[in-house]
């Protein structure tokens, strides 16, 4: 079973309807055992990043996320959770991906909204994937570059379009949807 983390951040049911397309069944919960017991998890996200992390921590997720040994992606706010702190709010996050989440700067149009290709891909994520595929991002946040990016993505300035660390894989798009490129990412990520 895959388990869709729930948090009261939108975007679950699109995520759940790619799996189903995909012929995949899940169970959208915010149960530490079931999370801990699924053979993938995802945590995906639209929302705000202090809201967000104060759920977490009231059920216990915060700990339990970070103590997942199975597969798990996170997708656009569930990416900028995974790292250290937000600008959003001025949040701690999960501290997964050593890395920071700033907002854009002021020079373009703010949020990063529409398709984007990548810069550069790697790694497993990416299997079957072109580095000038276009992926859909609806974001204000990003992630900096670091050393768990293996996918940048370039909007006024370059920026984490995907970490990984160990079990934990992350996309600041959303595969969900990004048409047939993001369901072969969402493959991808099931058939690890």
């Amino acid at each position: 079973m895959i388990a869709i983390i729930k948090y009261n951040a939108g975007n679950i049911k699109s995520v759940k309807n790619a799996l189903k397309r995909l012929g995949y069944e899940c169970i959208i919960t915010d149960d530490p055992a079931t999370i801990l017991n699924a053979k993938k998890v995802i945590f995906p996200g639209v929302g705000e990043a202090s809201t967000a992390m104060k759920y977490l921590k009231k059920r216990g997720l915060d700990k339990v996320i970070k103590s997942v040994s199975q597969p798990f992606l996170g997708i656009c706010l569930g990416l900028q959770l995974m790292c250290n702190k937000t600008e959003e709010g001025n949040t701690q996050c999960l501290g997964i991906f050593d890395s920071n989440v700033k907002l854009f700067p002021p020079k373009d149009k703010v949020p990063h909204m529409g398709w984007n290709n990548f810069t550069s891909i790697k790694g497993t994520l990416f299997k079957n994937i072109n580095s000038k595929d276009d992926t859909y991002y609806v974001h204000s946040y990003y992630s900096e570059l670091n050393e768990n990016t293996v996918a940048v993505c370039e909007y006024i300035i370059p920026f984490s379009a995907a970490l990984q660390k160990g079990n934990f894989y992350a996309t600041q798009f959303h595969p969900e949807k990004s048409a047939g490129i993001g369901e072969q990412i969402l493959k991808n990520f099931l058939e690890l």
